[in-house]
């Protein structure tokens, strides 16, 4: 199988400044190509760096691709890089000098002389054009080895890749798009070591196929690539794939490929014609938000309290003082009473109730920050869920609206089974 290194360079990365969404980019567009991605890493602009790093990726994988580095200024060093470690020297290209030249004239600015350094490069080497800047990019095959530079501002890079790059790999490498398979399974619910020991030699010993967790936003994807000769035995192999992952996980999917949480929960009380209130506390009406995303949303919310403060616990959903007292705004007790409290007036088929503890203060030894208890009416059965979460206020209250929309979910999928 063919195999690839991604680098990415620039300080501005390193420093946090500048998020790599080129990488993530170039990993699955390779993926879908049947090319498997070796590793990848970023450096700052320093010479020494950008050159390890270039070698290391030439040892381990057969394709090397940079993005970054292809600027007029000194710290734009990946061209001279690359040179060095294909043993190869950059030259003036006359055609490509013009054509910088004409990027300024174009715009009536000067060009500065050090632009000029962008049009140099090897005689074996392949110019990529860019479209969108001055910078061209580098295709040079040499022993076996290919080192690929690109743009580093996202709009030139992937528009380089899908006009130049890709053309090319498909032609030198007789690839397709349709060399693999590809699936990824969406699941709430269990982190990433319990997947691992749920779906146990599926991960671990893969045969014919590469399986890989990624934890995104509470949620775990499961992304599946097949390399079956032939594209119905393919599609065979990922469906059959796809129902074992589903067999050990049962009701932690709750989707596959495009799915998202919200749109899987919505499409749920659609279909069975539920309505669904809220009352929040911890979470402020982000649960409300979220359930109003959707246009039309109107056909299933009934809209929600925000119940932030003891007093409008009381008032507006009915909770009792005594029971505050007893067992606090963040318990069991508190959440089951304001979802009832909620139905009540609603009339709604289903009531979600959120209470805990966001923080960053607050928390204590017995009821840390993190904690949150949510409770779902339906049919006059309240379930009542205990979850301890981590991170930041905002990624506290995110997840816990994220578990209120999985419990949900969950019930009404239940009642099917």
């Amino acid at each position: 199988m063919l195999r690839a290194y991604i680098v990415s360079t620039g300080t501005e990365l390193l420093l946090g400044s500048t998020v790599d969404t080129n990488s993530l980019f170039l990993s699955q567009r390779l993926t879908e190509l049947g090319i498997k991605v070796e590793g990848k890493v970023v450096v700052g602009d320093d010479a020494r760096d950008i050159r390890e790093a270039f070698e290391q990726g030439l040892r381990r994988a057969d394709i090397l691709i940079c993005s970054g580095g292809l600027g007029p200024t000194k710290d734009d060093l990946t061209k001279d890089m690359a040179c060095r470690v294909m043993n190869c020297k950059a030259v003036l290209v006359e055609e490509e000098a013009e054509r910088v030249k004409a990027y300024f004239m174009k715009r009536g600015r000067p060009m500065p002389p050090s632009n000029m350094k962008q049009a140099m490069f090897p005689p074996e080497a392949v110019i990529l054009r860019n479209e969108r800047g001055t910078a061209p990019g580098m295709y040079l095959r040499k022993d076996s080895k290919l080192i690929v530079l690109l743009p580093g501002p996202p709009h030139e890079m992937r528009s380089m890749y899908h006009k130049e790059l890709e053309p090319l790999l498909i032609a030198d490498y007789v690839l397709s798009k349709q060399n693999s398979a590809h699936r990824v399974i969406k699941v709430f619910g269990p982190g990433e070591s319990q997947l691992e020991v749920m779906l146990g030699e599926l991960i671990e010993k893969p045969q014919g196929y590469n399986m890989a967790l990624t934890a995104k936003a509470g949620e775990i994807h499961i992304g599946i690539q097949v390399f079956e000769e032939g594209e119905t035995h393919r599609r065979q192999r990922l469906d059959q794939i796809t129902a074992q992952v589903k067999a050990r996980l049962g009701l932690h999917v709750f989707g596959i490929d495009q799915d998202d949480l919200l749109q899987v929960t919505v499409s749920t009380l659609i279909q069975r014609n539920k309505t669904i209130a809220v009352a929040e506390s911890c979470t402020g009406g982000l649960l409300g938000k979220i359930l109003t995303d959707l246009p039309g949303s109107s056909a299933y919310f009934w809209g929600g309290v925000i119940s932030y403060s003891n007093e409008a616990k009381q008032r507006l959903l009915g909770v009792s003082q005594d029971l505050l007292e007893n067992f606090g705004a963040v318990s069991r007790e508190c959440a089951e009473a304001m979802v009832r409290g909620l139905v009540h007036r609603s009339g709604t088929d289903l009531g979600v109730a959120i209470t805990g503890i966001a923080g960053p203060s607050g928390g204590s030894e017995e009821k840390p920050v993190g904690l949150v208890y949510i409770a779902v009416l339906y049919r006059d059965s309240c379930t009542i869920k205990e979850v301890r979460l981590g991170g930041q206020r905002d990624m506290i209250r995110m997840l816990a609206a994220k578990s209120a929309l999985d419990t949900v979910r969950r019930i009404l999928m239940d009642e099917e089974r």
